[in-house]
C-alpha cells in the first residue's frame, strides 16, 4: 500500500558559508547593521629594552662600548720630539748660565755666600740625577712590559716551548714584588718541569699569575666607574665634571700601573696615559642608543633628573672603557686564557646608579 502522502525527492542547493552570511546580512534590517566607527587614540604600548635580558641588536650595542685591544705606539722619530729635546737642552744651558752668574756674584760680594750657593747647587744637581735616574728605570720597566707581552703573543702564536719558558721566567720575576701572586709562582715552581707544551705554559701562568691581580683591576675599575658615576650626577658645574673624570682617570691609570708592577713614574705615566687617550680617540667614544639610554636612567623619573643621571651613567662607562685600555696596556700578557673585560661587567651596577634594577 503506498502512502500518497509521502514527501517526494527532491534537489537543494547549498551556498558557501561567506554567501549565506553576506546575504543573512543584507537581508537584515538597517537598525541592526553595524556601521563603521573610527577609532581614536590608540596607545601603541612598546615594551621597554631590558638591558639585562637584551636581544641581539641590544647586546651588538653594548658590545660595541668595548674598546679594541690596546696596543703600545712604536718609538719613531717626530719634529715634536725633536723640537721638545731642543727646547730642553736651551732651557737647561741657560739655567747652568744662570745660576755660574748666580755663584760669582755672591762670590764677589761675600765668600762665605758664595760657598753656600755652591753646596745648594750640587744638592740641586745631585736631586736631579736622581730624578732623572728614577724616571729612565720607569720608563725601562714599562718599555720591558710592552716587550714582554709581544714576546708572549709570539711564543704562545708559534708554540715555541723555549721562547715560552724565557717569558714565563720574565714574569715570574716582575710578580715576586706582588704578594697576591704567591700561590701561583709556587705553584709554576712545581710544575715548571712537567708542561712541555708552550702554548699551555703561557696559558697557565696567565691563570695562575695574573688571574688575582685581574679581579682587582676589574674592582678598581667599577669603583672608580661608580665615583664618577654619582659625582657627576650631582654635581651642579660641567667643569667640576670635566676635572673630576679627568683626576679619577689619571688615578686609575697610575694605580693599575703599580697594581701589575709597572710602576711607571712621572713620565712613565705621562706617556701611558697619552697611549690611553690616543686609543680611545682612535676607536671612538662612548656611543649609546636611545633605547638603552631610556632603560639607563629610568622613564619615570623628571625630565632633568634623568638627564643627570644619564649623564653620571656615561662619564662611568666612559671611565670604564679608559680602565679596560689601560689594562691593556699594563697587563704583561696579553688576554689568551682569561676573558678580557667588557663594559657588560659593569654596566648592571652603573645602572642601578641611575635608578633602574632588574625586576
Amino acid at each position: 500500500m503506498t502512502d500518497q502522502n509521502s514527501r517526494k525527492p527532491a534537489a537543494f542547493r547549498l551556498d558557501p558559508a561567506p554567501a549565506a552570511e553576506t546575504r543573512h546580512a543584507a537581508s537584515a534590517p538597517k537598525s541592526q547593521v553595524r556601521r563603521p566607527t573610527a577609532i581614536k587614540d590608540v596607545a601603541v604600548i612598546t615594551p621597554a629594552v631590558d638591558v639585562f635580558d637584551a636581544d641581539d641588536a641590544v647586546a651588538n650595542e653594548l658590545d660595541a662600548l668595548t674598546p679594541p685591544p690596546a696596543l703600545a705606539r712604536k718609538s719613531r722619530f717626530s719634529f715634536a720630539s725633536l723640537f721638545t729635546g731642543a727646547l730642553g737642552i736651551l732651557v737647561s744651558l741657560a739655567l747652568g748660565l744662570w745660576a755660574d752668574n748666580l755663584i760669582r756674584t755672591l762670590f764677589e760680594r761675600a765668600p762665605w755666600l758664595g760657598w753656600l750657593a755652591l753646596a745648594v747647587a750640587f744638592l740641586a744637581a745631585f736631586a736631579l740625577v736622581g730624578i732623572v735616574l728614577r724616571e729612565g728605570l720607569a720608563l725601562r720597566r714599562l718599555a720591558s712590559v710592552q716587550h714582554l707581552r709581544e714576546e708572549a703573543a709570539r711564543a704562545s702564536e708559534g708554540n715555541d716551548s723555549r721562547a715560552a719558558k724565557a717569558v714565563v721566567g720574565k714574569l715570574v720575576a716582575i710578580a715576586e714584588t706582588l704578594p697576591p701572586t704567591a700561590k701561583g709562582r709556587a705553584l709554576l715552581h712545581d710544575l715548571r718541569d712537567e708542561v712541555i707544551d708552550g702554548r699551555d705554559l703561557i696559558r697557565l701562568s696567565e691563570t695562575e699569575l695574573l688571574r688575582p691581580l685581574d679581579r682587582q683591576a676589574r674592582d678598581m675599575i667599577l669603583a672608580a666607574a661608580k665615583r664618577v658615576s654619582i659625582v657627576t650626577a650631582v654635581s651642579p658645574r660641567a667643569l667640576v665634571d670635566i676635572g673630576y673624570v679627568v683626576f679619577e682617570s689619571a688615578r686609575l691609570i697610575r694605580r693599575l700601573s703599580e697594581l701589575y708592577g709597572g710602576r711607571p713614574g712621572t713620565l712613565g705615566f705621562l706617556r701611558l696615559t697619552r697611549n690611553v687617550i690616543a686609543h680611545l680617540a682612535v676607536t671612538g667614544t662612548v656611543a649609546m642608543g636611545d633605547s638603552i639610554i631610556q632603560q639607563l636612567v629610568g622613564h619615570g623619573l623628571a625630565a632633568k633628573l634623568s638627564a643627570r643621571l644619564g649623564e653620571g651613567v656615561i662619564n662611568g662607562l666612559m671611565t670604564a672603557r679608559i680602565g679596560i685600555s689601560a689594562m691593556d696596556l699594563v697587563r704583561p700578557f696579553p688576554f689568551n686564557a682569561e676573558r678580557r673585560p667588557n663594559i657588560g661587567d659593569f654596566i648592571g651596577d652603573l645602572a642601578r646608579i641611575g635608578g633602574t634594577k632588574k625586576e
